[in-house]
């Protein structure tokens, strides 16, 4: 199975259509009248779409197991053909639209068996995903064209070139996959003065997005979050709880993270941890939902 333990839970809706094509108006007439000799079609398709959208997982081997939040089963009755549509949302790391389908095929599997006493003719046809939304399709209205990204790594060991830094790197690499241009980088020591004159720097520089990393822990020479606190003057604490909710489904101390966001002026400024994997971590938890911030303020300049 697809890997999806780096996924954020989110609200995730899937449309799935099928339609069944009779071969006579007396067809249609007898599920018109509800006079199928098997007895209600819609009703036991209907149950039928159900237990297969909450089966889906034990059909399909590829498929995760998840919370069905929400199903609906709609019929359209047309001149020869019945529309059948399957609406299902959860909220959940991954969609729906292989249980909407499911759906509309068992459903339409369903009709068909129950009219084909009384008609030989019946086809299945166009069994297809109509709608879907959450997760990756949702992702296009998060826009960073024109949006100038700064990185600084706090770190004494990093600035006296005694480690290779990684956590660094790594948030440039990711900002590049987002189309951020240009991405600036620099290294700092931990020193409040350093990390304060570099913040200063970038903000004239007119950086619209400023990630730090590294300092956001418990030592003594930790001391970013100190340091940027002053300039901020919006904070999102929003931010960072959902990092460090995320972050503690994967690893426990992720709780003693310091880390705090917000903007200074017009410059959004995010602090995350030194480490590569809680980088990684953070990174995925806040991206790309995070860029809206940008979508707000451009849309309310004062």
């Amino acid at each position: 199975m697809v890997d999806i333990t780096f996924k954020n839970f989110t609200l995730r809706k899937a449309i799935a259509g099928a339609t069944i094509i009779v071969s006579s108006p007396q067809t249609m007439q007898a599920i018109r009248n509800k006079t199928v000799p098997k007895g209600d079609i819609f009703e036991f398709a209907r149950a039928s779409a159900l237990l297969a959208i909450k089966k889906t997982s034990d059909m399909i081997p590829d498929c995760h197991p998840l919370p069905i939040e929400y199903a609906a089963i709609r019929y359209n009755l047309n001149a020869l053909t019945v529309d059948i549509e399957v609406e299902v949302h959860t909220i959940y790391k991954t969609g729906v639209e292989v249980e909407a389908m499911h759906g509309a095929s068992v459903a339409a599997l369903v009709i068909y068996d129950m009219l084909k006493p009384i008609d030989k003719g019946i086809t299945i046809d166009a069994i297809k995903l109509i709608e879907k939304k959450g997760g990756k399709s949702d992702n296009t209205a998060f826009q960073t064209q024109d949006l100038k990204a700064a990185v600084v790594v706090c770190s004494d060991s990093v600035y006296r070139q005694e480690k290779q830094d990684q956590s660094g790197k790594t948030i440039v690499a990711f900002l590049k996959n987002h189309l951020f241009s240009p991405i600036l980088y620099t290294v700092v020591p931990d020193d409040q003065q350093a990390i304060a004159t570099q913040l200063e720097a970038y903000k004239a520089q007119g950086v619209d997005l400023l990630i730090f990393t590294g300092g956001t822990g418990l030592s003594i020479r930790d001391v970013t979050p100190e340091t940027v606190q002053p300039y901020i003057t919006t904070e999102i604490p929003g931010i960072m709880e959902q990092a460090r909710n995320y972050g503690q489904q994967r690893v426990g101390t992720s709780m003693l993270s310091r880390s705090i966001a917000g903007f200074s002026d017009s410059t959004l400024i995010i602090t995350l941890p030194g480490s590569k994997n809680a980088v990684k971590d953070y990174l995925a938890a806040l991206f790309p939902q995070v860029l809206h911030v940008f979508q707000v303020r451009s849309n309310n300049p004062h």
